[in-house]
């Protein structure tokens, strides 16, 4: 696959080629992005719902530690978004 996109780049001006390769960083940074982000969304829901279910008692400040950490994954999601984003323009 490398090979044939090397080729592929020969074949056109330098100018043209760095639009593909930031258009191919770009979607390979958001594919990753998206995916961490809902690896880690469900593994913090997951652990929130097993740590409940252990400790009921404790479900307020678990369920509130569970939304901080889940909000804080969201904005750096958000973030790395807008960076693939801005880097597919440049």
């Amino acid at each position: 696959m490398l090979n044939m996109l090397m080729l592929f780049q020969a074949a056109m001006d330098p100018l043209a080629a760095k639009n593909y390769n930031s258009l191919l960083g770009a979607g390979i940074g958001l594919g990753l992005a998206i995916v961490g982000a809902g690896i880690g969304l469900g593994r913090i829901g997951g652990q929130a719902a097993e740590a409940i279910a252990r400790q009921p008692e404790a479900a307020a400040e678990i369920r509130g530690a569970a939304l901080l950490f889940a909000v804080l994954l969201e904005g750096a999601t958000i973030i790395a978004m807008v960076f693939a984003l801005l880097f597919k323009l440049i």
